[in-house]
């Protein structure tokens, strides 16, 4: 079956391309993108313009077939209690994002609100944020946005090289959160991003719910050799660089979170962060049996270089995190927690503009010596040569799968194989 999934996806894909051999270019005039991708829309259709205002419409769509095998398995937690995976075999219409955008009174102010659905979980929220440009160097901007932790938390989406991250971006990662956030050049090539958030992950939680701790990250960026690193910062070298495309980045996150439920009841509202063996952090019982985790300190840094030449695309990111500082209803076992791994991803435009071919890998050193991995690889193909629409396939195997949840490609603790057969458009 699989097999003939590949057969019928390449054949597919390469007589569409064929036929479109003049080809649609991305839009390229915003290379510079400090700002996360779920938040920054295509170039879109303008529906109104004029000297006060205006109106644009884009959209973000992705189908797609996930395969998780075995179907069934049982593994073990850190603490030895035995766990139940299902793997996944669904076709689903994933996600759709409308972005509606533009300008008030004055092109310095800017608006986004965006429509996102998550049809696999049935979630849909509307959200957004204003933006002021005081000049190059300072942009401000309130509403939702990222914690900065990890490189695809602020740029690529959707250009990552498969339809989600890695395993090892997605495990140990803060989310998205209401807050102000300070952007802009320090000086020409190197960048800045601060962000002050009410918490880790705003998502499934209720301002009612919210302490009066803050979350706090910043980056710094730098695109030293060209200047820019293609469309949205995104993975791979689509636009075929005849000079060397470089970046580099360094982050961090501080932030003291809460599980934001009652302690007596089992399941946490927070669920962003979880132990490398895929267990809700905050979840009774993740440290100790009958324990449950209050509040603890959330930190997390990274180093990530990229380099596009000729097609060519390599993106390397370390990062840490540590939790510590815990509130609990009990006694635990530790005070502190590390956890340490890398992601490296690298592909290869085949066939200009048409054809991909990426590799990825991530690995973890993490407090239990679990060493959770995955080694993986697909293809990309875009039928119109461009970004604005591709069709992916991948193989990847996971190893004691850290991260978990129906967002992305993974469900914890699985040690197997998943196939995922996509097909995206961004416009």
């Amino acid at each position: 079956m699989k097999i003939i999934c590949f057969t019928i996806f390449i054949w597919f894909s390469l007589n569409l391309s064929a036929q479109n051999t003049d080809g649609i270019y991305p839009d390229t005039s915003s290379y510079i993108n400090t700002i996360a991708g779920e938040f920054t829309p295509a170039k879109g259709f303008d529906l109104v313009k004029t000297k006060v205002a205006s109106l644009n419409l884009s959209i973000y769509a992705l189908v797609r077939y996930l395969d998780q095998t075995p179907g069934n398995q049982v593994w073990f937690d850190h603490l030895g209690n035995q766990q139940a995976f299902v793997g996944r075999n669904d076709i689903a219409w994933h996600r759709t994002m409308l972005w509606f955008s533009g300008f008030a009174l004055t092109p310095k102010l800017t608006y986004t609100a965006t429509v996102w659905t998550i049809f696999s979980t049935q979630q849909t929220l509307v959200y957004g944020n204003l933006q002021y440009q005081f000049n190059k160097h300072f942009r401000l901007g309130v509403g939702v946005a990222p914690n900065l932790s990890i490189r695809s938390m602020q740029g690529p989406f959707p250009f990552y090289l498969s339809t989600d991250r890695t395993m090892g971006e997605e495990a140990l990662r803060s989310g998205f959160t209401n807050g102000a956030f300070l952007t802009g050049q320090i000086i020409p090539r190197l960048y800045y991003n601060i962000m002050i958030g009410n918490n880790l992950s705003t998502l499934g939680i209720k301002s009612a719910k919210d302490t009066r701790d803050f979350s706090k990250s910043f980056t710094l960026m730098t695109m030293p050799t060209t200047g820019e690193f293609g469309p949205r910062g995104g993975q791979g070298d689509f636009e075929v660089h005849t000079k060397p495309a470089t970046r580099f980045g360094f982050s961090f996150v501080n932030c003291r979170e809460n599980r934001f439920t009652d302690s007596s009841i089992s399941g946490p509202d927070e669920t962003q962060i979880r132990n490398t063996d895929g267990v809700l952090f905050f979840q009774t019982g993740s440290l100790a049996p009958g324990v449950t985790v209050i509040e603890a300190n959330y930190n997390m840094g990274s180093v990530d270089l990229g380099l596009k030449y000729q097609g060519l695309g390599i993106d390397l990111e370390f990062f840490g995190r540590r939790l510590s500082d815990f509130e609990t209803t009990g006694p635990v076992p530790l005070s502190v927690i590390n956890d340490y791994g890398y992601v490296v991803q690298i592909s290869k435009m085949v066939i200009p503009r048409v054809m991909m071919v990426y590799g990825i890998n991530s690995y973890f050193w993490d407090q239990w010596n679990r060493h959770p991995w995955e080694a993986g690889g697909g293809v990309n193909v875009y039928p119109m040569k461009s970004r604005s629409w591709r069709m992916n396939l991948q193989v990847d195997y996971v190893y004691k799968c850290a991260a978990g949840g129906t967002f992305g490609l993974y469900t914890a603790g699985q040690t197997g194989t998943t196939l995922t057969l996509g097909a995206d458009i961004l416009l």
